[in-house]
Order: C-alpha cells, then structure tokens, then sequence
C-alpha cells in the first residue's frame, strides 16, 4: 500500500538522489583536502629527514633586494605590487609585503624544492581523480535508475497487467491482476479503477453483443423462412396477374428483409469463428448479387456489362463481402435511370469496379471526382465501408454529375 502519490513519489526520489550524490561528493573533497595536507606534510618532513642533521630552512624573509637569490633579484627590482607570486622554474613561491615610508619592501621567500609533486606524480594523481569521479557518476547514475524504478513500479506493474489482458477472453484473473486495491490509493490507483471499470463495461458489452447476435440470428431469420415458405406455397396456387405481381413485391421485400438482417448481424459479430480468413472467388458473388438485384432494372432498357479482367480470390469473410457487393450492384440499380445506361462492372486482380450514369447526356467527356459522402447514394454504403474496415478492404465513392463510380479493393 502506499500513501503518498506519484507525483510525492517521484520527487522524493529525485531528492534522495540528489543528497545521496551531495554527500558523495562532500566525503570526495574533503577526502582530497585532507590527502593534499598529509602529503605536503609527509614530503617537508621527508626533505628534512633526507638532509638530517642540517635542518633545511624552506621559509625565509628579506628586507633588501640585494639579499634576495639572485634569480629573484632582477625581478624584485621592477618593485612588484603586494601579493603572492610563484616561479615554477626556481621552484619558489614568494610574498611580497607592502612596506611603511620609513622600511623598504619586504620579501617573504618558500623554497618548495623537493616538497612539491613531480609533473608524473601530478598525471597519476589527476587519473586518480577522474577515477573517483567516474566511479561517483556511475553510482550516482545507478542509485538515479534504482530508486526511479522504485517510485515508478506501480506504473510499470499496471502497464504489465493491462498488456497480458486478452479482450476477447476476459477471465477471473484478469480482474484480479488490475485490482484496484493491489495499487494503492493514489493516481495509480485511480487509473487501475478506471481500467477496471471499463474492463467490466467491455465484459458485460461483449456479452450482450454475443447474446444478441445468438439470439437475433434465430428469431429474425425464423419469421423470414416462415413467410418465404409461405410465398412458395402461394405460388403453386392459380394466381390473377394482380395477385403474382403483389407476390413478387413480398418476394423481393422478403428477399431485401433478409439482407438486411445479415448486414447487420454480420456488422454485430464481435468474433465470427475465423471466417475472416476464408478465400473465395469474387465472380460467383457478383452474379449472385446481379440475379438477386435483376429485379430493380424491370421496365428500364439498361444493358449490365460485365469485364472479368482477372480472376481474383479474395480472403476475408465472403458474407461481408458479398453483403457489400449486393450493396453495390443495388445502388447501382436503383440509380440508373431508363436509358442511362449501360451499368459496367470490372473485376480486376486486386479491384471491383461499378459504374453507373445519372444523367441521360452519358456520351459527354468528364473526369469523376471523389464525392465529399456517400449521402444520396445509397444507406449501404456506409455499411459497405464499416464492413470493409472490418476485413482490410477499402471502398471509395467517385461522382460527378453525369457517373458514380464505386471501387471495392482488396
């Protein structure tokens, strides 16, 4: 359980970070002090050992110039300010104190011959150096992932539980993993609600849907196998002409009831047993779907060509597919008026094309453009391209004035 948020989280993470490196780095400069000290102080004492019994006298004062080494005195007469020089070829440090009206200037001369570290020693040291802070960025970087990762695990576990979720098979354990109670009280935990709760809207909706699809699927069809049969019977019978063309029209009704119904129980299916994987042959579809739409053009003089350039197969779900070719061939039906034609329909290798006039001028030149909906041509085509998304096709609606022409692709 945690009690504090995220955010609370993180920034006290970044804080533990930043001391935990401050306090390094603290015990590294102090560490490098006191090793300078020790060693300056080890070196003096190893020139005095080295010239025992003379003592050496490193630290002299000088109040003329004269007296001054003889390095020094050439510079000294150039009467320098107050201050602290030094002179790496003699190996002297020199302090020059300011003098009153009545005393010359004073000179205060640190032989550190011998005491200094050699140009090798001062390499070693400075590798020794980068070292340490090498090895402190290192850890510093190390300690930074560490407690990030420590902060951010919530998050990381709750990413883990959602992408092991299979939507389609929602189980017991599923939930169990995105409890909102394993991940505490904070923004964590209220993204592991959210999660939860539309998980379970997910659940219930996928229920519904499959309940409806079982259901819908026997008592819609049922009325419509029923009075298809009865349209049969009706048929054997002596009808008048009024009659058989009143059949016809239930017939067709039927016929379009029926489509329908599939459409949109096709469109409804969340999963449909793999039929999405089917390959089947796109000619025998589209004649059925000219046969059963042959209705539509009675008392029209309207010639339908059909160009079969290849012979395509298709994967995907051939119900959808014929359910948008059935959709297709009817608009293009419905839309032709008497003499407009002729209807084209091409079937290429990876297309189905179908064209239609809406004007009588049909011989005119014109260049179709892609319509800005698909409004006034036809409620299916929406459903045409829902069921295209569904199965990785694409549909495009082209027209103008004078032509519509519809492309189905796979």
């Amino acid at each position: 359980m945690y009690r504090l948020s995220l955010r609370k989280r993180v920034a006290f993470a970044f804080a533990i970070c930043v001391a935990a490196l401050s306090v390094a780095w603290g015990f590294a400069f102090f560490a490098a002090i006191r090793l300078s000290e020790d060693r300056v102080l080890t070196q003096q004492l190893q020139v005095a050992a080295n010239s025992y019994p003379v003592m050496p006298v490193n630290l002299r004062g000088y109040d003329a110039v004269a007296r001054l080494p003889e390095s020094l005195q050439e510079w000294a007469q150039t009467n320098p300010a107050e201050g602290l020089y030094e002179f790496e070829a003699e190996e002297l440090h020199v302090a020059v104190i300011p003098s009153g009206s009545e005393k010359p200037r004073a000179f205060v001369v640190f032989d550190v011959a011998g005491i200094e570290a050699a140009s090798s020693e001062d390499w070693w040291l400075l590798l020794v150096i980068t070292g340490v802070v090498g090895t402190l960025g290192a850890l510093g970087f190390g300690l930074g992932v560490v407690v990030m990762r420590k902060a951010v695990a919530p998050v990381a576990q709750l990413a883990r539980a959602v992408e092991d979720i299979d939507l389609e098979h929602l189980s017991a354990e599923d939930y169990k993993r995105i409890e909102s109670g394993r991940f505490g009280d904070d923004e964590v935990g209220m993204l592991a609600e959210t999660i939860e709760k539309t998980l379970e809207r997910i659940s219930a909706f996928v229920e519904r849907e499959r309940y409806f699809t079982s259901s819908a699927s026997h008592e819609l069809r049922t009325p419509i196998t029923v009075i298809t049969g009865a349209l049969e019977l009706l048929e054997q019978s002596d009808l008048s002409a009024a009659d058989a063309k009143a059949l016809n029209r239930v017939r067709r009704a039927t016929l379009d009831m029926k489509t329908t119904i599939e459409m949109f129980l096709c469109l409804a299916r969340e999963t449909d047993d793999g039929l999405y994987d089917e390959q089947f042959s796109v000619m025998p579809l589209v004649s059925k779907a000219i046969d059963q739409q042959r209705y539509l053009l009675n008392g029209k003089c309207i010639d339908v060509d059909i160009h079969e350039l290849a012979k395509p197969l298709v994967c995907g779900h051939p119900q959808a597919f014929s359910i948008a070719v059935n959709n297709l061939v009817r608009n293009a039906f419905e839309h032709t008026l008497d003499g407009q034609g002729p209807i084209t329909i091409l079937i290429k290798e990876q297309e189905l094309l179908v064209t239609n006039q809406v004007c009588s001028n049909a011989d005119e030149r014109h260049t179709p453009t892609e319509a800005p909906s698909h409004h006034g041509y036809g409620l299916g085509l929406g459903i045409v391209q829902r069921l295209c998304e569904r199965n990785g096709w694409s549909f495009s609606l082209l027209a103008d004035k004078k032509r519509v022409a519809t492309r189905l692709s796979w």
